[in-house]
């Protein structure tokens, strides 16, 4: 008899969720992981934000984070749910592109595209639930697609021309996510929104209109944590807040001398593909033998451009091994955008710069019953925050390049890990 009551209380244990991995035995919380597009480190500084103040007393807040280099959506929010560097994972550009075809695939219909991401790296939805946990994402890049056949358990994917100021439909997402946690048990969703990228893009970051937005953000946290109250998940949901690069105002004419690149070579006659024109990172394959004349006449073209053949990249950059980055990588200085052919005066912020800069590096918040009050975090890498949801979730972590180290000290249970 005793024999039996101790199995049913080992049952009982397992169905309350007290995974054995290499986390430790412990109770599992559940996560939710919500991205900012473009929410630059300083941009609740010189706006009232009373609800970020106060998750700043509930919980961590980073200094900053700095993002991967390529500091664009696609690129970073996969380093995010892989923890891998961009080399790593292949996601190089916003754009899927094949420079051999000449295909270029905007950003939204990357999205359903399995063979731009489902290069080897596996993103935290599959291997959670290969441990046997239950994930969703809700226009998160990269949620929406198979990995090695397998798809994530619940997936929205954000359409071509989908509004992203909608606010109405920016608390709707939070009670779809809520009713995901509390009606259908869900362990770990990725929450996805378009602002206030869009906005900065279109108005430029230092302007009244980004400060409303970030206002409009701020509401939109209250509404949150007004949410997990009413829906008794104080206890046992831990909630991640960051985004994926920042934004910087673009430097135009007649203040500077912006890059156009085909006042230096001609692109019929020695480019055979060039993915430019998006920000201040682009990259050229030359026509067959004629790298090296379309490098020497790049190389000190512009005194705000630098140019690199795909063996002199920096090691820091994370993006010369992979397979997908071209013969030419180019970059351009803080603000000053790559164009390559006509300058497109449409976007007045932009973002694809050095991730060293500041105006690149992003905000980072957390809260929950796992995280210690009233903490304030180093910066580090975007890539760490993969082992931390890891943690979290008491899942073991596939092959990353992040280290638990970076945020250990954030957690409640914050002994040193060393390595992880």
């Amino acid at each position: 008899m005793k024999l039996e009551l101790l199995l049913v209380l080992v049952a009982l244990l397992c169905v309350d969720g007290l995974p054995l991995s290499s986390t430790g035995t412990r109770n599992r919380n559940k996560l939710l992981l919500i991205s900012f597009d473009g929410f630059r480190w300083n941009y609740d500084q010189d706006v009232h934000t009373p609800n970020m103040d106060q998750l700043v007393q509930e919980g961590v807040k980073a200094k900053y984070i700095t993002p991967p280099m390529i500091t664009m959506t696609s690129p970073s929010h996969f380093t995010t749910i892989t923890g891998r560097w961009i080399e790593d994972h292949g996601v190089v550009h916003n754009m899927m592109f094949n420079s051999t075809t000449l295909l270029k695939l905007t950003h939204k219909n990357t999205l359903r595209r399995s063979e731009w991401w489902d290069n080897g790296a596996l993103p935290l939805w599959i291997t959670a639930q290969n441990q046997g946990l239950k994930t969703a994402s809700y226009f998160y890049p990269g949620g929406g697609v198979n990995y090695s056949g397998q798809a994530v358990n619940r997936f929205l994917v954000q359409r071509e021309g989908h509004p992203s100021d909608n606010v109405t439909e920016w608390w709707e997402k939070i009670d779809t996510v809520m009713g995901w946690f509390t009606k259908e048990n869900f362990d770990f969703v990725t929450l996805y929104y378009s602002e206030p990228d869009n906005v900065g893009h279109r108005v430029g970051p230092e302007t009244e209109e980004r400060k409303k937005m970030v206002q409009q953000i701020d509401h939109l946290i209250g509404y949150l944590r007004e949410s997990i109250q009413k829906n008794n998940l104080s206890d046992n949901l831990n909630v991640i807040i960051t985004s994926d690069h920042g934004m910087t105002t673009i430097k135009k004419n007649p203040q500077v001398k912006e890059i156009r690149l085909s006042d230096y070579i001609s692109f019929l006659k020695l480019t055979h593909f060039d993915i430019l024109d998006y920000g201040g990172f682009g990259m050229i394959r030359p026509r067959n033998g004629k790298l090296q004349e379309v490098y020497d006449q790049l190389k000190n073209a512009h005194p705000n451009l630098t140019v690199y053949k795909k063996e002199e990249i920096p090691e820091n950059f994370h993006i010369a091994k992979n397979g997908r980055i071209q013969d030419l990588v180019l970059v351009g200085d803080l603000g000053f955008n790559l164009n390559s052919r006509v300058i497109f005066y449409v976007n007045k912020g932009d973002h694809g710069f050095n991730n060293q800069e500041m105006d690149m590096k992003t905000i980072f918040r957390a809260f929950g019953p796992d995280f210690r009050k009233n903490f304030l975090a180093e910066p580090f890498d975007s890539v760490s925050i993969y082992p931390l949801m890891c943690k979290l979730l008491g899942v073991d972590p596939a092959p990353h390049n992040g280290s638990l180290s970076d945020t250990q000290a954030m957690l409640l249970d914050h002994t040193d890990p060393g390595k992880t």
